[in-house]
């Protein structure tokens, strides 16, 4: 079952125009919002997230679009489902007639609810997807349905054997996974790419900095990260919403300690 503007509907029976612009021109995003003992995780972090993506791409934001009608939509469509879901995606779309040009920007949304596996991997490995690049820009920042970088990407990974592939930007600095934020450690220092390099403006990656930055053990840092720090790094780690945090323990030759990063895991999760 599905969440379509407020009505729960079947996956099987629901029917989106084909005309739809999401489908069209990729003229919609989403948030990816983890659900745990029936409480949306990080709730008021993905609805302002989506607020100020919503106003970056000129969309009309209902007045009934608050915090708590977010919330409660989220937590129907779970509870219309088996309700064990952990996975939501909520996604935003404009929904007007006409070319690239809309004729209103009037907005629907669908939210549906899966069931995943949380689990963090023993083995973890990873490798670099160089076909082709990010360009660093403010609308990379956002969680647009243009993603179709990151499918090639994890297209790479699934054929060379890999868990996952870090994006590059078109400077050759590292970005982030296909899949969420990448965090670098090296001694107490812990550097993740700042957002003009062109990285998703991750909830979690938000959250894990504000945690650290009043650590008197580490010094986090948003800063440019070329492909051969990867190399030289004691530790990385991917951040996302769903896993929270994933150590890496393989990059092309070099095998990582997962020290630091249990660390981090428990001043986040304890």
């Amino acid at each position: 079952m599905i969440n379509f503007n407020g009505e729960i509907v079947s996956e099987e029976t629901s029917q989106i125009d084909y005309n739809n612009r999401a489908f069209k021109y990729g003229d919609a995003l989403f948030e990816t919002i983890k659900i745990k003992e029936e409480t949306v995780v990080f709730c008021e972090d993905h609805y302002f997230r989506l607020m100020a993506s919503m106003r970056m791409l000129r969309m009309e934001i209902p007045m009934h679009l608050t915090l708590e009608f977010f919330e409660s939509e989220i937590l129907k469509t779970v509870n219309a489902n088996t309700g064990t879901e952990n996975r939501i995606r909520f996604t935003v779309f404009r929904d007007a007639e006409g070319l690239y040009a809309p004729k209103t920007h009037n907005i629907s949304y669908v939210i549906e609810a899966k069931k995943v596996e949380t689990s963090v991997r023993d083995q973890y490995v990873v490798d670099l997807y160089k076909d082709f690049m990010i360009n660093p820009n403010l609308l990379s920042t956002v969680k647009t349905n243009n993603k179709i970088t990151n499918v090639l990407a994890s297209v790479y990974a699934q054929e060379n054997k890999l868990d996952n592939c870090v994006l590059l930007n078109s400077h050759k600095g590292v970005v982030e996974f296909t899949n969420g934020n990448i965090f670098i450690v090296k001694g107490n220092v812990i550097k993740t790419p700042p957002l003009s390099e062109g990285c998703i403006k991750g909830v979690m990656r938000k959250n894990i900095i504000s945690v650290l930055e009043k650590h008197p053990d580490f010094d986090i840092q948003e800063a440019s990260i070329s492909p051969f720090e990867i190399q030289k790094a004691d530790e990385v780690f991917l951040t996302n919403t769903i896993l929270g945090i994933q150590p890496v323990t393989n990059y092309r030759k070099k095998k990582f300690s997962t020290k630091v990063v249990d660390q981090i895991v428990k001043l986040m999760f304890s």
